[in-house]
Order: C-alpha cells, then structure tokens, then sequence
C-alpha cells in the first residue's frame, strides 16, 4: 500500500495507484507554474474571508507564497519532480508548502477540491498558450502576406482538381493561406474568450459552506470573469479543451492544405519554388535528397491535433455531471494540442520567410489551353452571349494562341483577384492580433506580478 503521510491520497495499491496516476506525473510538470499562482490567489483569498479566528493568517499567507514562489523557480530550472505517492502536481505543492511550513502547508487546501484546481490549472496555462498561438498565428499570416506582396505579379497556374485551370498568381497563392490563417485565428480569439473565466472555488462542482469570495480570485489570477455556476465550472472539464482543440485543428488544417501546396510546387517535375535547405533533410543513402520533412510532420500533426479534438469529445459525450475521472484522459492530448500548434506556426514562419521562387518556372507552366476561359470572356466583351463563347472556345481549343501570363493577371483588378489584392487590410489584421497578444501578455504579467509580489514574465 501507498501513502503519502503529509497530504491524504488513501492507502492504494501501487499497481492501481500507478494505473490510476496515468501520465500525470510527467504530464503535470507543465502545470506547476499555474498551479502555484492558483494556490497563491487561493490562500490569498482565504487569508482575507471575514472569518473568525482567520484560516489563514496575511503573516502565514506570505510565506505560503514565498514557498510557491521558490517552487516556480525549482520548476522553471527543470528541478521539480512530482513522485508517485503525490499522484499530481496539486498534491506535489501541497506536499512541498507542508514539508517547508508545516501548519500553514495543511491549510492551503480549504475550500478547494483537486477537481477545480485542475481546471484552473489547465485554464491558466491554456490561456498563456493561447497567447503564444494567437501571437504566432499573425506572424506567419504577416509573413505569408509581405510574400505574396513581394511576389504578387509572378504569374503562377491556377489549377482544380489539381489541373491547370486559369491565370493566377504566386501572390493570389499565398495571400490565400494567409486569409484563411486569419480567419482560424478569428475562431481562436473566441475560444480565448471562452476559456478566460475563473473555475476555481467550485470545490467538487457544489460549492463549500465558508464565505469564499470567487470574483477576488478571478481578479487575483487576469481572468475576466469567474464561471458563475459551481457544477458547470466542472461539467465545462472537456469542454474547454475541445473548444480550444477544435480551433486549433482548423489552424492544422490551414497549415497542412499550406505544407501539401510546397511539397507540391517544389518537386523537380514543377521546380516553382525551392525550399530553405535548413528545413530540408537528407537520406542515408541517396546522397542527392533534399526531403520536406518539416512538411511532411506538419500533415501528420494536423491529423493528430484533429484526432484528440474528436477523442476529447467523445471522453465528455456520455459523461454524467460533476466530475468523472474519463476527463483527465483529455489532458495529455490537450496540452500537446496546444504546444504543436503553436511550434509548428512558428517553423513554418521562418520556413516561408526563406523560399525561393522561380518565375521562369512558373511562367513556364503556362500552355495555351490555360487561358481558355480568358479568351471566351474576351468574346463576351465583344458581345457574344457567354454559353455561345464557352462553347465557340470549348469547340476551338486548337485555335487559343500563346497568351502572355503577366498580363493575363494585370486585367484581373477586380476586389480579391491577382490585381485588386488588398494587402494592406491583411496586414492590419496581422497587427491586430501582435496588439491582442501583447495586450493580454502585459495584463497577466502584471496582475501575477501584484499577486506574488515579484516581477512576473511569461
């Protein structure tokens, strides 16, 4: 049998209490900065509920804080490890405050449940992670916009069902990717909204009988709000998180429909573009490789980042209220959701920043059967009725001359189309997400600085 004698887990058999523990011993090292500011906020509040004798006295209150505070540091250096016995990183702390400072250790757990500390703990790192996305969704749409600025009068085919189609431009290309970025990245704000709210002092999802102030907490730790109902701070478990997955599918998805475009577009057979040989790996025995792995990986990991959002909500789908042990699954596929996107919004910022792009090639790719539907849009300036022309043209494919590529994009001025390009709006766009992120960044940073009472950066 198992027992941790400084924090009540029960006495458990080992191979269930491993069973049980999963991955959260390894998984919960990244939540120990959150759950220490949790844990701050809460004896923070405790320390001022109008009670008497006080649980927790503002002289114990300090300390308990100087402890989490050192606690941050030991896991900021890579040195806290979470052992068995203590299950998680919310008895973990327990254990640490109560080994440091005796009586005051043991009273930090009042009124709270581990329910709504992990909760809170996975609110409060997905909010820091979010940031981070958001921050790097509109640097790589910001990229992919000044590329298709740079290139926006490089004639590039414009296919369907992967066969040329009509003139386009690398420009129309990539400013596409970009648009479709910022659109995921609009879906991203919301999930951000909704995961800005406070769950703790929920206790087990039915509130306690002390007079905790929940508001006061939600302010101590930057949350806009608290959840308002108590059993919904923990039936909301598994929601949140596959809100916040299924948005950042949709980024994957971007991102991978983006990777498949360069794998494409660089093969040798169409040579439109030359990848950055630094993101490019080599064989063990053909010496002339240069394979898209990065690419590659990022097709594989948009297939993985939608998979744990489906597998999320499938875990809550028969779920009954208040908490059942099925949602701790979500967390590991939750917490790597969130650090995939956002490691691969930034390797594909600096990927498309270093492409290369051959016009020769691309202008090239031109046949004259490219320009079919140009040249019956001609006739119909002329006056034909269009079904005539599309016909004529259909009937006459063997007649279309060589058109010049360049200036088949020029006549395209219209809202949207290779001509008529407003990459000044895209890029405002981009700007408006650098301000939300560092706005938000700044308001964490400052309301975690008054909370433990030392300069705090993200």
């Amino acid at each position: 049998m198992v027992r941790n004698r400084l924090t009540t887990v029960g006495a458990i058999d080992p191979e269930v209490l491993a069973y049980t523990a999963g991955d959260d011993i390894a998984l919960d090292l990244a939540l120990a900065e959150a759950d220490a500011l949790g844990t701050a906020a809460h004896v923070t509040m405790l320390s001022r509920m109008p009670v008497d004798p006080p649980v927790i006295t503002a002289a114990e209150c300090r300390k308990v804080v100087r402890a989490l505070i050192g606690i941050v540091g030991k896991a900021r250096a890579g040195g806290l490890r979470i052992g068995l016995a203590d299950q998680d990183i919310h008895l973990a702390v327990e254990r640490m405050l109560t080994e440091k400072l005796g009586e005051a250790g043991r009273k930090v757990h009042t009124g709270r449940s581990r329910n709504d500390q992990v909760a809170l703990d996975l609110r409060l790192h997905a909010k820091v992670r979010l940031i981070e996305v958001i921050e790097s969704a509109g640097g790589l749409a910001r990229v992919l916009v000044e590329f298709a600025r740079r290139h926006a009068a490089v004639p590039m085919v414009g296919r369907t069902h992967m066969q040329p189609a009509m003139p386009s431009s690398v420009g129309l290309w990539a400013d596409a990717h970009a648009e479709g970025l910022l659109d995921d990245a609009a879906l991203l704000l919301a999930v951000y909204s909704l995961n800005d709210q406070c769950p703790l002092g929920s206790a087990a999802s039915y509130g306690v009988p002390l007079p905790i102030d929940r508001q006061l907490v939600a302010d101590l730790l930057g949350f806009s709000r608290p959840i308002h109902n108590v059993l919904y701070a923990n039936n909301a478990r598994g929601r949140n998180e596959q809100a916040i997955l299924s948005a950042l599918a949709g980024i994957m998805g971007t991102l991978s429909r983006l990777a498949q475009d360069l794998i494409l577009w660089s093969m040798p057979e169409f040579g439109y573009f030359t990848l950055p040989s630094g993101f490019c790996t080599g064989s063990s025995i053909m010496p002339q490789k240069r394979n898209p792995d990065v690419l590659e990986l990022v097709r594989a990991r948009a297939a993985a980042v939608a998979s744990s959002a489906a597998l999320v909500g499938e875990l809550v789908r028969a779920a009954p209220s208040g908490y059942n042990r099925d949602i701790q699954e979500a967390k590991g596929p939750f917490l790597k959701g969130l650090s995939v996107t956002r490691d691969t919004l930034r390797i594909l910022g600096r990927l498309v920043g270093g492409i290369e792009v051959h016009p020769e090639a691309l202008r090239a790719a031109f046949t004259p059967d490219v320009f079919a539907t140009d040249r019956a849009l001609e006739l119909v300036a002329g006056g034909m009725p269009f079904r005539e022309a599309y016909h004529h043209v259909k009937a006459h494919l063997d007649e279309l001359g060589r058109m010049d590529p360049d200036a088949a994009i020029a006549r395209k001025t219209h809202l949207g189309a290779p001509a008529g390009l407003d990459f000044q709006a895209d890029l405002a766009r981009c700007r408006d997400l650098a301000r939300f992120a560092q706005d938000e960044r700044r308001k964490l940073e400052k309301a975690f600085s008054r909370l433990m009472g030392v300069a705090w950066r993200l």
